[in-house]
């Protein structure tokens, strides 16, 4: 029996005798983009995560993009960003016109505060703390540095839904956050979706118009906008999984702990760590391994899926080789991009695949030790 990376199956499974009948009603009425669905999910995310405003957009990238240029990011500002992350983080910092100023990670792989503070200059405009994995990044620390040198956050909070820290709730901490709703997040929607969540009125008032064509009242554009609107079928999957999330992050931290367990003192294999008063929901597990590639074929062999996030820091790809970085800056990401492995992690991973995976990933380590 084979063990998936990821099983969306399974979710769908458990939400389709809700959302069905309601996509039903939607598509009778015609009711695609906006409604009452729509609304309805952003008043109840806003309200789990602890904010006043949720606007509902197209994508994760869109909802980055659209949180930097809410703030003032522009032409000729700079944006600092975790090198080790997912390269849409740094993208819509492209695409406001600003330049992102990438940074090294801490030994949880998520953005280092004092990398932070010596990479501002007076260009600074804005932090991009993302919560990697599923738990947040020092929020504490970088929101002292914001203070001190008079800057915004704009928390990524792609795999942090529902995510906790000493500083508060992720999504909610810094001035305005951007998450996306990708089928595969803790959070996902049917298809491509995101959300802005912050608690300014302005920003949020800003965000809803640019999103829409720059327009609140038809006809009459008040910005040079976009199209990225979140849709009703979409709310509606949503919905059902948002009453679920908590339960389903639960399930994680479960699976987690059993990793914990069952590959405790496994030689080569080094297992993730929680920073101290973090609640982390375990959007990824991500191990460290020698001799990945081998460890990864073994894997494959025996049935479980395995992937890597992610496999080159941003400032050695190709899209960002004009900012004149070199290997060799990062020493943390760097080094981690060579041994990080995501095991199979989903709310309905049972203890009987799990057990599959370790005794699958026991061999493969001990077989790449043999051949190395």
């Amino acid at each position: 029996m084979s063990v998936p990376f990821l099983d969306l199956k399974a979710q769908a499974a458990e939400i389709a005798d809700e959302v069905l009948p309601v996509w039903r009603r939607l598509f009778a009425d015609a009711e695609y983009i906006g409604g009452a669905q729509v609304a309805g999910f952003e008043q109840e995310f806003a309200a789990y995560s602890g904010v006043r405003h949720v606007i509902g957009v197209g994508n994760g990238t869109d909802a980055l993009e659209l949180a930097y240029r809410a703030v003032g990011v522009g032409a000729g500002d700079e944006v600092i960003v975790p090198v080790n992350t997912f390269i849409a983080t740094a993208e819509a910092v492209s695409r406001t016109g600003a330049v992102p100023v990438f940074v090294d990670v801490d030994e949880h792989l998520l953005i280092d505060p004092q990398a932070v503070e010596a990479a501002i200059t007076p260009r600074t405009r804005a932090i991009a703390p993302v919560h990697l994995y599923g738990q947040t990044a020092d929020l504490a620390a970088l929101s002292a540095i914001a203070a001190k040198h008079d800057l915004v956050i704009v928390e990524d909070g792609a795999q942090s839904q529902g995510a906790t820290s000493p500083a508060g709730r992720a999504g909610a901490i810094g001035r305005v956050s951007a998450t996306s709703f990708y089928p595969g997040k803790n959070l996902g929607a049917s298809g491509d979706a995101g959300a802005v969540l912050t608690d300014d009125d302005r920003i949020a008032e800003y965000v809803r118009s640019v999103a829409a064509h720059g327009s609140t009242v038809k006809y009459v554009h008040d910005h040079v906008g976009v199209n990225s609107r979140l849709d009703a079928v979409h709310a509606v999957t949503l919905r059902a999984k948002l009453r679920r999330l908590d339960a389903w992050n639960a399930a994680r931290r479960a699976a987690a702990d059993r990793y914990a367990e069952l590959l405790r003192d496994l030689p080569g294999v080094a297992t993730p760590v929680t920073r101290p008063g973090n609640v982390d929901v375990w959007h990824l597990y991500v191990v460290q391994v020698d001799d990945r590639e081998r460890v990864m074929a073994a894997l494959a062999e025996a049935g479980v899926g395995a992937a890597i996030h992610y496999p080159h820091p941003l400032h050695l790809t190709d899209a960002y080789a004009d900012l004149g970085y070199s290997r060799g800056q990062f020493p943390v990401a760097e080094a981690a991009s060579d041994r990080i492995l995501s095991l199979p992690m989903f709310p309905h991973l049972t203890a009987g695949q799990q057990e599959q995976v370790a005794e699958a990933l026991v061999n493969a380590v001990s077989l790449a030790g043999v051949r190395g």
